[in-house]
């Protein structure tokens, strides 16, 4: 998922771009200290950078983790939905938020609806810089207790929208720009499960199902794209570093 403004770009192709690793910053929120009240270990946490820079590996984008934040608050952990401007995760960001755009923070909640997670794009830190970094389910970390979810590739797909990158079925449509990236395929709708194959535009040769940004399972998820990349690329240099 993503939230905030869509923002329109030319069609882009293929380049990678070394930079320095981006700073994260990790939120726990908490109802209590245990693993199922969402105080998830050091080591939880590290292992989902780890993952993270794994699937990013090639692209010229890295992280290292610069600090870890504890917060006690059931309301926040237990009650919060996935809609941006949800009251409580408002609350969340403006207490903790920290750094500037190029700093990520991340938030592990209890979502009280069926959300996974969902970021900021770059281009709405200026309007909204307490609302920027990404909020995923708390246990869907390597390891986690997550069903299908639990390989780290809710944080890499949503990291993804923090970088600028859409989902390959933006817009719903078999025949606009979707997600302004030439080598995604058409895509009309997301893909649920791991399917052997789909093909929602059959015009496009099939759908992008082991892509990180579609919905399949993690352990369908293996890869970005080069125009995703370079997408990635530029949209973050504009309005991230």
């Amino acid at each position: 998922l993503s939230n905030f403004t869509a923002q329109p770009a030319d069609v882009i192709a293929a380049a990678v771009v070394k930079r320095s690793a981006i700073p994260v910053v990790w939120h726990v929120i908490y109802s209590s200290k245990t693993v199922s009240g969402g105080y998830i270990s050091n080591s939880a946490i590290k292992k989902s950078i780890s993952a993270m820079n794994a699937h990013y590996k090639g692209s010229g984008f890295g992280f290292k983790l610069k600090k870890i934040k504890r917060k006690k608050s059931t309301n926040w952990f237990k009650k919060m939905t996935g809609v941006p401007t949800d009251p409580y995760m408002l609350a969340m960001k403006n207490a903790l938020h920290t750094g500037g755009a190029s700093t990520l923070n991340v938030y592990t909640v209890s979502f009280v609806d069926d959300t996974l997670g969902l970021a900021a794009f770059p281009w709405d830190y200026y309007g909204y810089p307490k609302r920027d970094g990404v909020v995923i389910q708390y246990n869907s970390y390597p390891g986690g207790s997550l069903k299908n979810y639990n390989q780290g590739k809710t944080l890499t797909h949503e990291v993804g929208h923090w970088l600028g990158i859409y989902h390959p079925f933006q817009g719903a449509d078999c025949d606009g720009m979707g997600d302004y990236v030439v080598d995604t395929p058409q895509q009309l709708t997301p893909t649920f499960g791991c399917p052997k194959s789909k093909n929602s535009c059959p015009q496009s040769g099939g759908d992008n199902i082991h892509n990180y940004m579609d919905y399949s399972y993690d352990k369908c998820m293996t890869k970005f794209t080069k125009g995703q990349i370079t997408r990635a690329t530029q949209m973050s240099n504009a309005y991230r570093f």
